[in-house]
């Protein structure tokens, strides 16, 4: 094996074919290789190895995310139990996590030949439910299916009472997820430095109906009640599942389960506060990335 292997994950849709080919040229003059997983191997070009999942994920010493923030928790999950730093490279719109702009990407590998960055910790949700496990970056929600009723769910905190909610979501959220859904919900932005997990309703209707911010050591369970009708399980965004009343779901938080580059985090703190400001506009995405100053401006 060379001396580092670094593994790419793609983005499901888009064209990522000249940013491999970057990547690929840069590790063949920096004893390097490039290897990517499975489900991307019918988009796989000359010269890259394609490994079996559990291969590719025992043996990678890093990974670059080649999409948007949706590509990235993707990364992000799939190394959370041995964890190793992830680069992303934003190919989609806006970008909260993906530092990185397509141009920008040969100065962004020889920074980390160099080791000209740093690496920033995110912690993670552990999601347990019908002897099933997931893993949230984001956050987790569950969320009515339209035309099922709302979704209604008690809540006990280190396995005490705490009240119920009946609303249109439950979304239960990271420091990091807070500018997600939750905030897209009215939940507050809360600092990437804090520990613990954000609780936040959607469209309450009765029950609690602030969110609740919940100290790391603290176990959440979310019980589905009678009329919960079959909501959708959400993972950062994604549904995996629909529950039933009577499930239960139970949420622990974890520190250090992801490792992002960052090769300026203040410029991309700076970035992040402007972005959120921009989503309060009434403007499509491509209107808002002509307003968001282009990451050559305030990164180096």
């Amino acid at each position: 094996m060379s001396a580092y292997r670094i593994g790419i994950v793609l983005h499901p849709e888009r064209d990522t074919s000249e940013q491999v080919r970057t990547i690929q040229r840069w590790a063949a003059t920096h004893e390097g290789e490039v290897v990517l997983r499975e489900a991307d191997r019918a988009r796989a070009i000359a010269g890259i190895e394609v490994l079996a999942e559990e291969t590719f994920l025992a043996t990678v010493n890093g990974l670059i995310s080649l999409g948007g923030d949706g590509t990235m928790l993707g990364a992000l999950r799939a190394v959370a139990h041995a964890p190793v730093p992830v680069l992303g490279v934003n190919m989609g719109n806006l970008g909260f996590l993906a530092e990185v702009g397509p141009h920008e990407l040969p100065e962004a590998l020889d920074r980390l030949l160099t080791e000209r960055f740093t690496i920033e910790a995110h912690s993670c949700l552990e999601v347990r439910y019908r002897g099933k496990e997931a893993i949230a970056f984001n956050d987790v929600a569950i969320s009515r299916v339209p035309g099922a009723g709302s979704v209604q769910t008690s809540m006990a905190v280190d396995e005490r009472r705490y009240g119920y909610y009946r609303c249109d979501a439950l979304i239960v959220a990271t420091p990091t997820g807070s500018t997600a859904y939750s905030y897209a919900a009215g939940g507050p932005v809360i600092s990437p430095a804090a520990q613990g997990m954000l609780v936040t309703p959607a469209s309450p209707m009765s029950g609690i109906s602030r969110p609740l911010f919940l100290c790391p050591a603290e176990q959440l369970r979310l019980e589905l009640l009678e009329g919960a009708g079959r909501p959708a399980l959400e993972i950062d965004g994604t549904v995996v599942d629909h529950l039933a009343p009577g499930d239960a779901l139970e949420v622990r938080w974890r520190p250090d389960a992801g490792l992002v580059v960052r090769l300026d985090a203040a410029a991309h703190q700076e970035r992040q506060r402007l972005k959120l400001s921009l989503l309060d506009l009434p403007l499509l995405p491509d209107e808002l990335r002509e307003l968001a100053p282009p990451p050559s401006v305030v990164d180096y």
